[in-house]
């Protein structure tokens, strides 16, 4: 008899060369596998998932852009016209060098700032003051003046940054004029200009049609700016801005382009060098929150930009403790395992509304892998942007 196997999941980090620009990156990517299983002696298996953090996708590709690109795209779409900024996210990495563009293209810019923080959980204040200064932060705008005599100067408790200070520092250093206000409603910055750029991420297609409803001119997104070449640049068809992380003081690196054809040719090449069918995926962010910063990890656009076929859907589980307590709690020992895989054997293909599937996670797997391979990788200085994840698709009777 076979020993039966002890393990679940494994999620390995697979480090690889320093990628750069005109890379082979699917060779690259599935030599590093293979000779990670050769050397470190595990073998490779069907389902498999192969994952690849965006960004060696995006250096690869060469998808950057300067400051002045940005700047260059501003001013076309916007014809000098006083421009509210709204709903930007609080990043020196993801969102300062773009406000850098914009004000370098613009003339003047009111700074609109959701409060008591922004979409992905970054305090500008916290809650609790608001609640004492006696506010609903829903109905009530408020100018600069009266921010700062409400609340004073706060420094971002991870990076010691007064982010209102930082951005309207910014702006007046591309020499641009600048006036702040605070809200959460989208249509409060028409009673200041007719012309939006709103750079919020997961709720933008509900803000521009809120801003077209309530009279606005001219409305762009993030994912409007730089979605097309400017002067030979890199770009981003689909987003644009979002996803992009800064590079250096002038230059952003982009959200990778289309890369369906390169998790394509990986799982071919894998097939190919060891007969094993893997998927593959690339990801940026996980979708994860943090309790005690309540931040909220997700400021790329989506978990994954591309991924294989086997990746579409969500996870197809039981609940192995609903059953143990409820179908078959009578069973114990050996009787209790046969009962339990027997159930998992004959489970129907959906189990909407089953509930011995209540409690697991509906969420699509490429959500749910992206974030285990964003913790696996960290964002540092591991030197592992590729991911391994095994066993993700097995359950309690392989």
């Amino acid at each position: 008899m076979g020993r039966e196997r002890r393990v679940g999941t494994v999620s390995r980090g697979i480090r690889c060369p320093i990628i750069r620009e005109g890379d082979d990156l699917a060779s690259i990517v599935v030599d590093s596998v293979i000779e990670a299983s050769e050397i470190e002696g595990f073998q490779l298996h069907d389902k498999d998932v192969i994952s690849i953090t965006e960004s060696i996708v995006a250096r690869a590709q060469g998808n950057y852009a300067t400051v002045d690109d940005i700047a260059k795209d501003i001013k076309e779409k916007f014809n000098d016209q006083t421009i509210g900024v709204i709903f930007p996210i609080l990043s020196r990495n993801r969102f300062a060098i773009c406000l850098k563009g914009i004000a370098r293209g613009a003339k003047k810019i009111v700074l609109m700032l959701s409060y008591p923080s922004d979409e992905v959980g970054n305090e500008l204040v916290s809650i609790d003051m608001i609640d004492e200064a006696n506010i609903n932060p829903y109905s009530t705008i408020l100018s600069l003046e009266e921010y700062r005599k409400l609340f004073g100067y706060n420094k971002h408790e991870f990076t010691g940054v007064d982010y209102v200070e930082y951005y309207e520092n910014l702006i007046k250093s591309e020499g641009c004029e600048v006036e702040i206000v605070f809200a959460n409603q989208a249509k409060a910055i028409l009673n200041y200009t007719k012309a939006v750029l709103n750079c919020d991420i997961h709720t933008r297609q509900r803000t521009k049609r809120i801003l077209k409803e309530g009279g606005a001119e001219i409305v762009y997104s993030l994912d409007e700016v730089l979605n097309k070449p400017i002067d030979g640049s890199g770009y981003n068809t689909n987003y644009g801005l979002l996803g992009s992380n800064k590079s250096t003081e002038d230059k952003i690196k982009l959200f990778p382009r289309e890369c369906k054809d390169l998790v394509l040719e990986i799982q071919k090449r894998v097939l190919d060098q060891t007969g094993k069918h893997v998927e593959v995926m690339v990801y940026g962010d996980g979708a994860f929150k943090d309790p005690k910063g309540k931040i909220w990890e997700l400021a790329d656009p989506v978990v994954s930009p591309a991924f294989t076929d086997g990746l579409i859907g969500t996870p197809n589980e039981l609940k192995l403790k609903y059953l143990a307590d409820n179908d078959f709690k009578d069973l114990s020992g050996e009787a209790l395992k046969e009962a339990i895989s027997n159930k998992i054997r004959s489970k129907s293909g959906s189990l909407v509304g089953n509930m011995a599937s209540q409690g697991t996670t509906p969420r699509q797997l490429t959500d749910l892998i992206g974030s285990l391979c964003d913790l696996t990788s960290g964002s540092g200085d591991k030197g592992t942007p590729v991911v391994l994840v095994q066993g993700y698709f097995d359950n309690y009777i392989n």
